[in-house]
């Protein structure tokens, strides 16, 4: 199996300021993470900049607009109390989503199996029309909105892991039948989104919420149960994962109790179904993860599943 890694300097570029959870320091442990033996010869690509027309396919061109037009030369700008920019934040946010499209590009090429998008700041809280919850432009919307318009992949089948629910993603592929948008998370928890009654305009937004304090166990159940039956039924043409890692123990930010473990469980079961529907086609983002050991170990633990280990 032959993975590929989307990484650059810019992901630790992008400062959020003194006490931010979403810190530089994130970029520095992928980096530790992806330099372990068993990952570290894997092929590194340079991401680029995302362009408008990809960007547009998700976001409003007024969003597009006010966001690009509102990154600061020096200091900072919030977006809102928790989407803060810097000098460094636009060539990040940028490069993030731009590693997005050049992993599905890699992928429908054949020039590899599975991929990784080492990037921040993180995107699945970005609306069309809003940036939250630390994310600036949808990657992983932008990446599946890329696949189709490009590609004309017939099926993309988006799941999230990450502890927040990702509403900026449902509400982008909200009303669209070929998307699917399945997701485990924290209920209840920022941003408040991801009740099971939120199934999309065509049934095909899935949510798997779980109550605070549940652990590896009650994530692996409820995964079977909702997510991996939803994908399978789906049989999508490619799997795109938002890895967030904030479900795990140790995080500051939440109240699951998962380990590196559970994360590479999940992560085998969608390379298995990419396999079966897919051709064996499926990227990851990085979204979450804020406890700066445990998003070392599990990163290492995730690349190391989509490579096979």
């Amino acid at each position: 199996m032959t993975t590929l890694l989307f990484v650059h300097d810019s992901a630790a570029g992008h400062d959020t300021g003194p006490g931010h959870p979403e810190r530089a320091a994130r970029a520095r442990a992928v980096a530790a993470a992806l330099d372990a033996p068993d990952v570290r010869g894997l092929e590194r690509r340079e991401p680029p900049e995302a362009g408008r027309e990809a960007l547009e396919r998700v976001h409003s061109r007024d969003y597009v607009d006010v966001v690009l037009g509102n990154m600061p030369e020096r200091g900072y700008v919030r977006f809102d109390a928790d989407t803060v920019a810097s000098p460094g934040t636009k060539e990040a946010a940028l490069r993030a989503a731009g590693a997005a499209t050049a992993a599905v590009d890699a992928l429908m090429a054949g020039e590899a199996d599975t991929a990784f998008c080492a990037m921040r700041p993180p995107g699945h809280h970005a609306e069309p029309a809003r940036a939250m919850g630390f994310c600036f432009f949808n990657s992983v919307a932008v990446g599946a909105a890329h696949a189709r318009a490009v590609h004309g992949v017939g099926r993309v089948a988006v799941v999230d892991f990450d502890v927040h629910h990702g509403n900026g993603t449902q509400a982008v592929f909200w009303d669209e039948p070929d998307v699917l948008f399945a997701s485990t998370h924290q209920m209840p928890l920022y941003p408040g989104t991801g009740a099971e009654r939120e199934c999309g305009a065509h049934g095909q937004v899935v949510n798997a919420p779980l109550p605070p304090g549940a652990d590896g166990g009650a994530f692996r159940r409820r995964f079977e149960e909702r997510v991996l039956p939803a994908v399978e039924a789906f049989r999508p043409d490619l799997v795109l994962l938002s890895a967030g890692f904030d479900a795990h123990r140790a995080d500051p930010l939440a109240q699951l109790e998962l380990d590196a473990a559970d994360f590479t469980w999940a992560t085998r079961q969608l390379l298995a179904a990419a396999r079966r529907h897919a051709g064996g086609r499926l990227a990851a983002v990085l979204e979450g993860g804020y406890d700066l050991d445990a998003l070392e170990e599990c990163v290492g633990a995730h690349v190391g599943a989509l490579a096979g280990a």
